[in-house]
């Protein structure tokens, strides 16, 4: 089993949810923010899962308040707010931190040049984005102010979907 899959994660809502769930899908992991200027970026995220989800994509969201005090809200607010303003329907996870002493284990994987060194490195902003295959392998990063739905994004997501892994 991939490393990744190894990792859980405590929904918005309150319930543990293993990545070994999301085994066979093919995952965008983005850390997010309410109050950024990339905080739109939601409504290509729910763009993209609303057209790919039924071929295998997983859109997977991390709030986080690592910079500039962007996501002050706790969970219930933020569920508010991706919910009322945006529509989001695809997997939203309690606020963590992603960089730092307390950085939570799934982002440390994600960022350390052990694990990918081709996509490792510090995430430097809201709405960072990691594209990971079917089978687990981290295949994409892409930085925080690049829409999800540029071309480039949408290429590597339907490449990843084509393959069955």
């Amino acid at each position: 089993m991939n490393p990744i899959y190894s990792f859980s994660a405590e929904t918005l809502g309150g319930e543990t949810v293993s990545m070994e769930n999301y085994q066979g899908k093919v995952l965008l992991i983005v850390n997010t923010a309410s109050l950024c200027g990339n905080t739109p970026q939601y409504a290509s995220l729910e763009a993209l899962y609303e057209k790919y989800k039924g071929k295998g994509l997983r859109i997977l969201g991390f709030p986080e308040d690592d910079f500039a005090n962007q996501e002050p809200g706790n969970n219930a607010q933020i569920k508010q707010f991706c919910t009322a303003k945006y529509n989001v329907q695809f997997d939203m996870f309690s606020k963590i931190d992603v960089k730092g002493d307390t950085q939570a284990p799934l982002y440390k994987y994600l960022t350390d040049p052990s694990t990918d060194p081709k996509f490792a490195g510090p995430i430097e902003w809201n709405f960072a984005k990691f594209l990971v295959s079917r089978d687990g392998q981290i295949v994409g990063r892409f930085q925080a102010g690049h829409d999800p739905k540029n071309a480039d994004v949408v290429a590597a997501i339907e490449q990843q979907l084509a393959a069955k892994g």
